[in-house]
């Protein structure tokens, strides 16, 4: 921004010094500062090299929304100085930031009303991305090329702001650079006790495949004090994230977000779920705390020590008892090794249709990002605070992060993901049937959303 402003000044000069030696002509500089106290920001000349531009968005309101306080707090060195830059730059710009927070239930009826009514609620918004796979195909956001320009970072090194993987078949959403891990996480202290292999040995000799985890979760399941009860278990979890994810790592999501089209009967998925079905039906591997089996509430199931794996998120292993190790959900035998897991809780930003002036409201988002690294490397504090080896920090940003596939269908409306589930779990019912019992309905909930 300095340099630019120096490039003001200069163009500025010369064209003085021209105007003198011409002798007083009528010539006029091309861009003259500005009357404010307060230093303007500038923007990079046109393709037609036309001088820089002073922006001054007259004491407008930028509006940032999300359903938290995104308001950074001031507590942390990197929180304090996010506040410095964006008080320098309403200065800068001459606007104010309001930071509004919206109740997730509240959220996207909110978002939908005022978009449509032609008066966002927020010029720059966060949403889940399988919530926001409704809005885009409605052409209710914009995408990023429509408030970006080759000079972004964005569309460089993406250093302060990163895109996030295309839906609904373009690019709309971005981010701050952060991590996110979901893995196949096991209890080390009951691997140790019960002699069973390291997982992490067994991924890097490439032995880490969908046989092994089934092996090893029916060598973990034991009545170890002989009283004919089972007291140690090898899986617990939610099957539909089960589905989900082991379907991610076999090379596969229920919907194609691209083209709108249900892939529950494609071959991937059927051979995902035969798997799903086998672990939670037939090799009697799981503990069900809850007595149902489809109730989320058993992804924290895995927390009572007793469970040797379970699929788990690092915002969700703050708080066990136990030494934990991670390493990816194994790759299926129809998989390519890109995914490894299902993104199904994937928050980005967006800017929706409607928003005056997009493009600075983006550059101004960038430039907030732009504030002194206070890690060593990406996640730092976040990563050391979930895990106590540097082997397991180490396997989840080289293997794990980054490696998510876009996972919408729960944001389908009347997709009948659950009723699938339900007849597979629960109620237990033939894969193929009940894939093809539902496929005609899927189908038509998806053409309702991408006309």
């Amino acid at each position: 921004m300095r340099r630019l402003k120096v490039l003001t000044l200069v163009l500025f000069v010369m064209v003085m010094i021209v105007s003198a030696c011409s002798g007083g002509g009528s010539s006029e500089p091309a861009a003259k500062p500005s009357d404010s106290a307060a230093p303007p920001a500038t923007v990079e000349p046109t393709p037609s090299e036309e001088p820089a531009k002073t922006i001054d968005l007259g004491g407008r309101t930028i509006r940032v929304a999300a359903w938290w306080d995104e308001k950074p707090k001031g507590e942390t060195a990197g929180e304090k100085a996010r506040l410095e830059k964006m008080a320098q730059l309403e200065k800068d710009y001459n606007f104010t930031f309001e930071f509004i927070n919206v109740p997730f239930e509240e959220y996207m009826d909110k978002f939908t009303t005022t978009v449509l009514a032609g008066e966002p609620f927020a010029d720059v918004l966060i949403m889940e991305y399988k919530r926001a796979i409704v809005p885009v195909k409605a052409g209710q956001v914009l995408p990023i090329s429509e408030f970006t320009t080759a000079a972004n970072d964005i569309n460089n090194e993406q250093k302060l702001v990163t895109k996030l993987p295309a839906l609904g078949g373009g690019e709309y959403s971005f981010n701050s650079p952060g991590v996110s891990i979901v893995g196949l996480h096991y209890n080390r202290d009951l691997f140790k006790r019960l002699g069973l292999p390291d997982l992490q040995e067994l991924y890097n000799k490439g032995e880490w495949t969908w046989d092994a985890f089934l092996d090893i979760a029916k060598q973990a399941t034991r009545d170890t004090d002989n009283d004919g009860k089972i007291d140690t278990f090898g899986y617990s979890g939610w099957p539909a994230d089960m589905a989900r994810h082991f379907a991610a790592a076999n090379g596969i999501a229920f919907v194609d977000d691209s083209t709108m089209t249900d892939m529950s009967t494609d071959p991937k998925m059927i051979e995902t779920l035969e798997l799903v079905n086998r672990v939670n039906n037939v090799e009697n591997v799981t503990k069900v705390k809850t007595g149902n089996k489809m109730d989320w509430n058993e992804t924290n199931t895995f927390k009572d020590g007793d469970v040797a794996m379970g699929i788990q998120y690092d915002w969700n292993i703050g708080d066990l008892t136990f030494e934990v190790g991670v390493v990816p959900i194994p790759k299926g035998p129809s998989g390519d090794g890109q995914h490894t897991y299902a993104n199904t809780a994937l928050n980005g930003w967006f800017i929706p249709k409607g928003v005056k002036d997009p493009q600075i409201v983006y550059q101004i988002f960038e430039e907030m990002r732009n504030v002194p690294p206070t890690e060593e490397y990406l996640g730092q504090d976040w990563l050391e605070s979930r895990y106590k080896t540097e082997a397991d920090i180490a396997m989840a940003l080289e293997h794990i992060n980054g490696t998510g596939k876009i996972s919408v269908e729960e944001g389908i409306p009347d997709y009948p993901f659950f009723a699938i589930m339900d007849d597979i779990i629960v109620n237990n019912q033939s894969v193929t049937a009940t894939v093809e019992k539902y496929k005609a309905e899927a189908q038509a909930s998806l053409d309702k959303v991408g006309k």
